[in-house]
């Protein structure tokens, strides 16, 4: 399956299943998890990327265990609005997860969700630089997922 529209996605998932949201990084990716009413994101986890086979039965549990019904994918884009090379490997990482876990997926333009996020840790919440790098990927992972659904 490949990506799809805010339109069809929102036709795709089940009434009363979560949407999942990523931030896919090369090392990580930040996971966050929907309300039923599809109105709040909160943070889940940061999973550390191994294999992805490994990775996979991660997001399967997940799914199963919090009846999750579709897929927000944060695309990296460029500042002027361009895709380039993380934008290739966060379509592709999309397109494996996609065969196998079967859920409907949209992507949400990402830009500066890690930064702005990161602002607010260090100016607002004033969080040391080791417990910032310790939640800053799940906490992109809810801006973009937020993002989506004050869309939807």
């Amino acid at each position: 399956m490949t990506l799809i529209s805010l339109e069809d996605f929102r036709q795709s998932v089940p009434t009363g299943m979560r949407i999942m949201g990523l931030d896919v990084g090369s090392k990580t990716v930040g996971i966050a998890l929907s309300d039923v009413l599809h109105m709040i994101a909160s943070p889940l986890e940061t999973l550390r990327r191994k294999k992805f086979r490994d990775d996979i039965i991660r997001f399967r549990e997940i799914v199963t265990q919090h009846d999750v019904g579709g897929v927000v994918v944060g695309l990296p884009l460029s500042m002027d609005g361009s895709e380039g090379p993380r934008c290739q490997s966060t379509r592709a990482f999309a397109r494996n997860l996609a065969a196998e876990i079967n859920l409907p997926m949209s992507a949400q333009d990402e830009r500066m969700s890690t930064q702005a996020v990161e602002r607010v840790l260090i100016k607002d919440v004033d969080m040391t630089r080791k417990r910032r790098g310790e939640v800053i990927d799940k906490l992109a992972a809810v801006y973009i997922l937020q993002g989506f659904l004050d869309r939807v």
